[in-house]
């Protein structure tokens, strides 16, 4: 199996109902789907086998991709594909709304040549057997999913194939529950509410300044990747694809962590947002399960709040040959002291901008567990499978106290959160500099991380001390690559994987508040060469190949870049 059989990463869109995504390439295949929830088995996982992974195609004589785009800004993808005979455009969607069923939906306009739709499901990331009836006008999948068509649906060995003549439109709607033979109306019908339902949804936040359609792009990942039943936001839609071709730092990033609130809270109220989502958000994670021994929340958890299970190998060869594939994710009960740092921040970002001190009870509790025990070692913002003294969780947690002891229930309590504060500050000055006297990534270490360039954006200190400069300075010698930076890892050498967008984007952060808007556009623009057409990230780039790496699309990145953007946007304003 060659290369040639995976899609790049870069030609993927996303297409979600905002409980669960399904990943579409520029040919116009639908390689990954998990029904009904992003965490649940997929039915489609071409993207890591396409011999067993399932996966729905269509095939046209003579037809090449054009030009694809979203609808307004809603989560309706329209594919376009050139012909000699003329266009073909293919608009796929999830529904929402009322009267929608729960699925994929998608339509064909009339078709130059003829066109072949064909799936090959495999349930189960292809473990279970795959049973296919006919049953009415639909076929029957795995006792669970129905295909219904345009025109008559054949079964050909494991696949399901139906055919559009030319001159002709068409559709397909993939859904999890039997309905009464649809009609072309109907599916128009579906579309229509469905577009009204990303209309409401798209009115929550807007943003208007520089780099707007690349901001707009990303508020509409963060929107899809909104689990709407409780407002959960998932890292990435995918599992294992990998951080390093063909290696094995491959990962299950269908949960929701902590450690993201804060940037993601932050993002979506600097971006305009009237508080609906931040608010369902941080409902959400004081909802996580408390099973967590002394911790007051477990790290990350499922979208219905529980632990994530162990990991699982899957019998998949994995995007192109990176191994292993995996399901479920093992770093669940490890201590990240910078992940209930950065729930303090979203509270207080959320109690400022809506006049609220709603789950207190519990933002109290982790305070003061952080005030207790943030000298311990922990497992860092990487995840890293060694507790050592990282010196970003101390950071954030100074950071994190200091922010909502203004909302402490007295004065003695506030100063306790503030002690705590005080004493984080004099480890970090005695305990947490390197030789060159830049802030080291662990105490005692001499390598710097690319986290450290968001000390000032935290208001830890000012970006002009001898430490930061000296950081940056190091940052720029040990980490760069052109405009793109590297994350330091303790126990993998991360020069062999690729840049990290997120951290590149936190380095323009710093160039903003040092007011240097030639490298800040610089950064940006670096950056902006790894998003794809429709303004989506992967978690990392590879600056030698051009290529993306790591789970799709990547919510931490795109909270960087509206954060990065919009602190521009204030910068500029002022300046002016």
């Amino acid at each position: 199996m060659g290369e040639n059989d995976f899609p790049d990463i870069r030609d993927l869109g996303i297409i979600g109902d905002r409980r669960t995504a399904a990943l579409i390439t520029t040919k116009g295949a639908v390689v990954w789907y998990c029904p009904e929830r992003f965490d649940y088995p997929s039915l489609l996982a071409a993207l890591l086998d396409p011999k067993r992974g399932g996966i729905w195609i269509m095939r046209s004589p003579d037809t090449t991709f054009a030009r694809r785009r979203y609808l307004e800004d809603s989560g309706v993808l329209e594919t376009t594909f050139a012909t000699p005979n003329g266009e073909l455009r293919v608009t796929d969607w999830m529904p929402l709304g009322e009267n929608t069923p729960r699925g994929i939906c998608r339509q064909f306009s009339p078709a130059p040549n003829e066109v072949t739709v064909t799936l090959q499901a495999a349930p189960d990331y292809g473990r279970r057997p795959l049973k296919l009836q006919n049953i009415a006008q639909a076929v029957q999948i795995d006792d669970r999913h129905y295909l219904y068509a345009s025109h008559p649906l054949a079964i050909i060995g494991e696949c399901v194939r139906f055919t559009i003549p030319q001159g002709e439109p068409g559709w397909a709607v993939l859904v999890n529950e039997s309905l009464t033979s649809p009609t072309s109306k109907e599916v128009d019908a579906w579309l229509e509410t469905t577009l009204e339902c990303w209309r409401q949804i798209a009115s929550h936040a807007t943003y208007h300044g520089p780099y707007e359609r690349e901001v707009a792009a990303s508020l509409r990942v963060l929107r899809l990747l909104t689990f709407e039943e409780n407002g959960g936001i998932i890292a990435a839609a995918t599992t294992s694809l990998p951080e390093v071709l063909g290696g094995k730092r491959n990962y299950d990033y269908r949960y929701v962590w902590l450690r993201d609130a804060g940037m993601i809270a932050s993002a979506l109220i600097r971006a305009g947002s009237n508080g609906t989502e931040e608010q369902r958000f941080l409902d959400y994670i004081c909802g996580f399960s408390r099973d967590s021994g002394n911790m007051p929340l477990l790290p990350f958890s499922t979208l219905s709040g529980e632990i994530a299970p162990e990991e699982e190998t899957l019998n998949f060869v994995g995007y192109r040959g990176s191994q292993p594939v995996q399901i479920g994710n093992s770093a669940n009960e490890q201590l990240q002291l910078d992940a209930y740092g950065n729930v303090l921040l979203a509270a207080k970002l959320i109690y400022s901008h809506c006049g609220t001190k709603k789950h207190w009870s519990l933002i109290e509790r982790i305070a003061e567990f952080l005030a207790e025990h943030w000298s311990e070692p922990d497992y860092g913002i990487w995840e890293e499978r060694e507790k050592l003294q990282y010196t970003s969780s101390k950071v954030i947690v100074a950071c994190g106290l200091d922010y909502i002891a203004q909302f402490a229930e007295c004065e003695a309590q506030a100063q306790r959160w503030r002690g705590a504060v005080q004493d984080i500050r004099h480890f970090v000055a005695e305990k947490c500099l390197t030789s060159e006297g830049a802030y080291a990534a662990i105490a005692g270490g001499e390598a710097v991380d690319v986290s450290a360039a968001l000390f000032p954006v935290w208001a830890y200190t000012p970006p002009d001390t001898p430490e930061m400069l000296a950081t940056m300075k190091a940052l720029e010698r040990d980490r760069a690559t052109g405009y793109l930076y590297r994350r330091h890892l303790e126990k993998f050498d991360s020069l062999h994987e690729g840049a990290f967008l997120a951290g590149s984007l936190w380095v323009a952060q710093y160039w903003v508040m040092r007011r240097d808007f030639q490298r800040v556009y610089a950064i940006l623009d670096a950056a902006l060469e790894y998003a794809n057409d429709l303004g989506l990230f992967a978690e990392e780039a590879d600056p030698k190949t051009g290529q993306m790496l790591g789970n799709f699309p990547q919510t931490f990145v795109h909270a960087a870049l509206i954060s990065t953007v919009i602190d521009l946007k204030t910068a500029l304003e002022q300046k002016s």
